[in-house]
Order: C-alpha cells, then sequence, then structure tokens
C-alpha cells in the first residue's frame, strides 16, 4: 500500500510495530524437512553458472538435485578455461550438475521437486527476494547471494518470513564473514585495542562493468537465453545486450545495486558487526554523473538513465551507534580516502579495497574481506595480544561459509551471516543508494523504516515488479 507520495504507508510495512502485531498475513508455510548429521542435503541451485558454481562445487558431498537457470550455454563455461580446456577442480561439480534435474524458470523447478531441502540463489540482484521468498514459504532453506536484496522492503519481508520460520536457515553470500581475520577484526575492536572508533572508512575499486554509461542499443540475443525469464520482475523492456547479462547487469539500474551492492557486503559488513551502530540515522551520496541521456537523475524514469554513476561517496551517520555517534564514509570507482598523517611509510591502503577504522588510541587497517588487519598506533600491539578470542570460528574459514550453512542445516553448528545479520547490513547499503536517487542528504528512522526529511524519497525503499513476479 501507498502513501500520497509514492512511499510504503505504516500498514504496507513489513518491519517494525505492523508486522510484530501481526497485521500482515504471509501464505502458510510449510516444514522444513528434519535433517539429521548423518544426512546429505538435498540442494538445487538458482543461477546455476558463474558465482553460482563457484558456490556450488563446494557443495559437490551433498546431493544436487536440481538446476534452474536461463542459459546452459552459459552455466557450461564454468568447467572449462578460457581456451575451452577443463578444469580438473570442476568435474565433480560438472558430473552432479549432469545427473540433475534442469528447469529455466526456477518457479517451475519449485512446483515440480518437492524434494529439495536447502536452495542457493546466485541470480542477478533484482531476482534474489523473489526467489528466496518463494523458497522459504515452501519450507528451503536458503543461501542467497550479496547484496540480499533489491530494496529495503525486500530485505525487511525476508526476515519476517526468517523470523516466522525459525527451523529455516538462512545465509547470505558474504563469505568474509566466516574468515578468521575477519573475526578477529571484530574482537579487536570490541576489545578497545584502538580506541572509542568514531570514524570509518570503506573503499573499493569497483565497479569492473560498466557504470555512468546510456544504455546500449539491443541486440540478437545467444539462441540458448531466455531472455523474458532473465527479466524476471524487471519492468522494464530493454532488449538484450551483453552490457547487461551475464555479468554486468551489478551497474544497471533495473537489475543491480552497483559497487556499494556487490562489495559493501563485505567491506560494510565488519564495521557494522564490530561496532553495531544499528542502522543509519543521516545519509549522504556525492556522485559523478548518471549513465542516461540526460545524466540526470529526476525521480521519475529510473528505466532511462540506464547506469549507475562511474563513482560516489557516500557519507552514514549512525546517530544511536553503541559506542557513540560515529560517521562512515564509503568510497568506490576508484576513490579512496586521504592518507592519515599517522599513517606509517610501511603501511599502504590497498587500491583494491579496504577499511580503515580511526580510534582515539590508533587505527586498525584491513583488505576487503576482513583479511590482512594491520595495527597503527603506540602499544596497540600490546593490548591485541591480550584480547582473548571470543568469536567461534568456522571451519575452513572463508572458503568453509557454504559448508557452515549446510552443517547449520544439519545442526551440526550455529550459521555465520543468517538473515537476522544479513538484513540489517543489507539495508544501511541499500540505504546509500536511496540517498543517491535522492540527490540530497536523507534522515532515516530505522525502527519505521521511514526516510523522514524527504518523505518522496520512501518510494526508493521499494519497487513495482512485473505480473507474476511480485514479492
Amino acid at each position: 500500500m501507498k502513501d500520497g507520495n509514492g512511499g510504503l504507508t505504516r500498514r504496507g510495512w513489513l518491519g517494525g510495530a505492523a508486522a510484530s502485531a501481526g497485521l500482515l498475513a504471509l501464505p502458510q508455510q510449510a516444514a522444513a524437512r528434519r535433517i539429521a548429521p548423518s544426512d546429505r542435503v538435498n540442494v538445487a541451485v538458482i543461477g546455476a553458472g558463474g558465482m553460482g558454481a563457484q558456490n556450488m562445487a563446494k557443495l559437490t558431498s551433498q546431493n544436487i538435485v536440481a538446476l534452474a537457470d536461463v542459459d546452459f550455454a552459459h552455466v557450461a563455461q564454468a568447467f572449462v578455461d578460457d581456451k575451452g580446456v577443463a578444469k580438473p577442480e570442476m568435474q565433480p561439480l560438472k558430473a552432479a550438475y549432469d545427473r540433475a534435474e534442469k528447469f529455466a524458470d526456477y518457479r517451475r523447478m519449485f512446483d515440480a521437486r518437492k524434494d529439495i531441502d536447502a536452495v542457493v540463489i546466485a541470480t542477478p540482484d533484482h531476482h534474489h527476494a523473489v526467489a528466496a521468498k518463494t523458497a522459504m514459504e515452501r519450507g528451503i532453506h536458503v543461501y542467497v547471494q550479496k547484496p540480499l536484496t533489491y530494496t529495503v522492503r525486500e530485505g525487511r519481508t525476508l526476515l519476517d518470513v526468517a523470523r516466522r520460520n525459525p527451523k529455516l536457515v538462512t545465509q547470505m553470500g558474504n563469505q568474509g564473514h566466516s574468515g578468521d581475520d575477519g573475526r578477529r577484526v571484530v574482537e579487536l575492536i570490541r576489545g578497545g585495542v584502538i580506541g572509542r572508533v568514531r570514524e570509518v572508512h570503506a573503499w573499493t575499486n569497483r565497479p569492473l562493468w560498466p557504470q555512468g554509461e546510456p544504455r546500449p542499443a539491443a541486440v540478437a540475443k545467444p539462441a540458448t537465453l531466455d531472455w523474458d525469464l532473465w527479466l524476471g520482475p524487471a519492468t522494464v523492456n530493454w532488449g538484450y545486450n551483453p552490457d547487461y547479462a551475464h555479468f554486468n547487469w551489478r551497474g544497471w539500474v533495473p537489475f543491480g545495486i552497483g559497487s556499494l551492492g556487490d562489495m559493501g557486503a563485505h567491506l560494510v559488513d565488519f564495521p557494522v558487526w564490530a561496532l553495531e551502530p544499528g542502522l543509519p540515522t543521516r545519509i549522504e551520496t556525492r556522485h559523478s554523473r548518471w549513465g542516461g541521456d540526460d545524466n540526470i537523475w529526476d525521480g521519475k524514469s529510473p528505466a532511462e538513465l540506464g547506469s549507475y554513476p562511474l563513482a560516489n561517496v557516500t557519507t552514514y551517520e549512525f546517530g544511536h551507534a553503541k559506542g557513540g555517534p560515529l560517521t562512515m564514509t564509503w568510497y568506490d570507482g576508484g576513490l579512496m580516502p586521504p592518507t592519515p598523517r599517522e599513517m606509517p611509510a610501511t603501511a599502504r591502503m590497498n587500491p583494491d579495497g579496504g577499511v580503515l577504522y580511526v580510534g582515539d588510541r590508533g587505527m586498525l587497517m584491513h583488505d576487503t574481506y576482513g583479511q590482512q588487519p594491520v595495527l597503527i598506533g603506540e602499544g596497540v600491539e600490546a593490548h591485541a595480544a591480550a584480547v582473548p578470542v571470543s568469536l567461534p570460528r568456522i571451519l575452513g574459514g572463508r572458503d568453509g561459509h557454504e559448508m557452515n550453512w549446510i552443517r547449520a542445516i544439519r545442526g551440526e553448528e550455529a550459521i555465520s551471516s543468517p538473515f537476522s545479520v544479513a538484513v540489517p547490513l543489507n539495508e544501511t547499503m541499500l540505504l546509500g543508494m536511496v540517498a543517491m536517487r535522492a540527490d540530497q542528504p536523507i534522515e532515516y528512522d530505522g525502527a519505521s523504516g521511514r526516510v523522514t526529511n524527504v518523505p518522496e524519497a520512501n518510494r526508493f525503499l521499494d519497487r513495482e515488479y512485473r505480473a507474476g513476479w511480485t514479492l
């Protein structure tokens, strides 16, 4: 339900008091099958090539029963190198895929296969929430690639479904959350090694795909690709172009969330985890030109803009952070924060991406996935040595993120990045995109899930869906 400004009304919002009071009824949920530690999990995948193949290659010890993909010729590329030579490490997955039932449309897969216990969702961003909610309503555990959802409302919807079904095991594909180094970073920050942190900087070299460009002309699609299914929930009537599928969709407004959506789930994860700031209260984005004919966001025609700006700097203010007010600044498009005066000549800010925490007793810096943490400041190393290990370590670290999900499904260990963790992180990232679209600073009330100072910006918390693909 929309208000007069195109925003969601309180009754139409799945977060906050309305959902908890039960004002919105969800479909009756199917129960997940009980799976013992000795059992193999029946796994399906949506988006079986690319990142989906990387995820599934770590799950070949399970029963891979079904695949859904709009282009199986593209899926086949996962098993060979650039010269067409078979990759030995991918052949177990190829054998598993060969045995599995194949579908073009994941909706049909869910209708046909009642034996699916769990599904990996590795589609373009605009499909994530629809596929995940469809699975969860059938009692299926979900592993969803980052960014978790395309909009804020979608994230809150998935969290509501997860809370109503506590036996469902949910995981977002931000594998750094399972890494040993990243967990040590959290322990050191919480242990006060660099003192009180009021300032964080996070940066990435993304995009590695087209952004800041007008949309290209449509060309003939590959015969193997079902373009209508690829478009799925998107309401735009764009013809096919290789600048969209199968990788470059990240930078195009109807399909992806740009660099912040792609890498924020890794880089923003650790400050949000360590500092427990809650949702941001004020967000402002400065950026280069939109990729469209007039390079102007008028708030009315996102389909005509084409792609997101090539670079942006987004400043988040957290007015309710656990340790006091906190400012976090995001940089992409190759932009980086200034080098602090205190930075020793031997320390280098990784141009590929990293996070810098500035405390009142020192600094901590690490790379994109939390790896290679570096402490800066007098006495901080000695303080760090005294900070005990307090967070559980995940078997396999970053490479064990997928099997952590399986073991959690079987009741063997706790899940690493469930939706209770992933949704607030995802919402923080997405609010940067809302501020970008609003083209002015926004003030946000996380309890109600509303932009309070620019009412018309609330429409960017939601989206429209094509018939047959509604959330």
